[in-house]
Formats: structure tokens, C-alpha cells, sequence
């Protein structure tokens, strides 16, 4: 966990991918002191970082006795990626209908680069691509209510969509499912598109399964 000169969003990214991999568990308190020394900051931040953490359903927060890890439970998950790969299929059909020929060359370009990322096993660049890829998408669509829905409902999920990436061949499988939504964006291929975003997201859903409270039993600190 980083320390020293640690922002607000640092801590919640270190704290969320702790709760995701099971490092902490469903239940654990997260007492403000604590989370301050580690961190090496005031207890003001710890709380900011947990009312962000509790917002996108990590964390519970109970009145006058303190925050716990939430559980997030495979139906849950499940429910949240349902919801997400319909939003990116909407978001890759819109893109391919009305993007601009810069956008779609910005999108293949950036594509297309990030296959070293993949090739040099790089996941931290990679998963910062990965966000500016899937944004792109959504902003393509150039729909501003969709936007706003899209980012919500990725920000709950964003713990999860980072941890898929420890997952051996990952890396790989997420570039090339990329490739299919790409290729029939630039071939202005509505319904292709938005099948190959749907098809993406129910992926990265199932990979990421093993992260919920169900499942990460064997996985937790094996990789924390």
C-alpha cells in the first residue's frame, strides 16, 4: 500500500484492490487510525476514502460503530456486469453509427499500440489503456446521458475490471476481444460492434467472478 504523500484517490484504488482480491474480508473493519498510519495521512482523507469506497458498495459504513468490508456477492457482480454490457454494447453501436473519422483512427491507432503493452506483459499501462479504450467508446456514442451512465456504472466496477488482469492470458484475451469491437466500429458495423462489446463485458464479468465474496475464499491473499 502506498504511503507517504498519498491522495484520496490512491487510497481508495489501494484499499478497493485489497477488498477485491480478499486481502480483507467481508465484515473486517477499517478502522480510520489505523488507515491514517498506514498511509501516512490525517484521518480527513481515510474518511473521504471510505465514503467513496461505501458509495460504489466496497465498504459499509454504520453509524457511531465505524466502516466494514461490504460483501459483494456473485448475483450482485453479476447484476452490476449485466447492466454494464448492455451500456457498452449501446455506447459500441452509436460509436460505429456516429463517430468521426478521427475518432475511429485515434481509436485504432491507440488500439494498436497497445498491443506491446500486451506484448511486454505490461498491466498497469495496459489497464490505463484499458480505461481510456472503453471511455472512448463511450464517448463516441456521443450521447451525454449514456455517458454519464456508462462512468457511473463503471466506477462500481472498476475494482473488478482492474483485478481480472491478474488472471494469467488475460492480458492477451481482453486485446483481442478489443479487436473485434474496433474492426467493426471502423467498418461502421452497428450491430457487429455491439455484439462484440456485449460479448466483452459478459467476458470480463466471468473472469472476474472469482473475485466475489463467494468465490475468492482460495484466491484472497494467494495474490494480495
Amino acid at each position: 500500500m502506498v504511503r507517504s504523500g498519498t491522495t484520496v484517490d490512491q487510497m481508495v484504488r489501494a484499499i478497493a484492490d485489497r477488498i477485491v482480491t480478499g486481502y480483507l474480508r467481508p465484515g473486517e473493519k477499517l478502522d480510520e487510525v489505523s488507515l491514517a498510519a498506514r498511509f501516512d495521512v490525517s484521518r480527513t482523507p481515510v474518511r473521504e476514502a471510505l465514503g467513496q469506497l461505501s458509495a460504489i458498495g466496497l465498504v459499509e459504513r454504520r453509524p457511531n460503530r465505524g466502516a466494514i468490508v461490504a460483501v459483494v456477492t456473485q448475483q450482485r457482480l453479476a447484476a452490476m456486469f449485466e447492466s454494464m454490457a448492455e451500456l457498452e454494447a449501446i455506447c459500441a453501436r452509436f460509436s460505429a453509427e456516429r463517430m468521426t473519422g478521427s475518432e475511429r483512427r485515434a481509436m485504432e491507432s491507440e488500439h494498436e499500440a497497445s498491443a506491446r503493452m500486451v506484448q511486454l506483459s505490461a498491466e498497469e499501462d495496459y489497464e490505463y489503456f484499458n480505461t481510456e479504450f472503453h471511455t472512448r467508446l463511450y464517448r463516441g456514442a456521443h450521447n451525454a446521458h449514456i455517458y454519464e451512465m456508462a462512468v457511473v456504472t463503471r466506477s462500481r466496477l472498476a475494482p473488478f475490471r482492474r483485478a481480472q488482469f491478474m488472471l494469467p492470458g488475460r492480458l492477451a484475451k481482453s486485446w483481442q476481444e478489443h479487436d473485434v469491437i474496433v474492426t467493426a466500429i471502423m467498418r461502421g458495423d452497428a450491430a457487429a460492434a455491439g455484439k462484440a462489446a456485449r460479448d466483452h463485458v459478459s467476458i470480463v464479468s466471468e473472469a472476474s467472478a472469482v473475485f466475489a465474496a463467494d468465490d475468492r475464499k482460495t484466491f484472497g491473499r494467494n495474490v494480495a
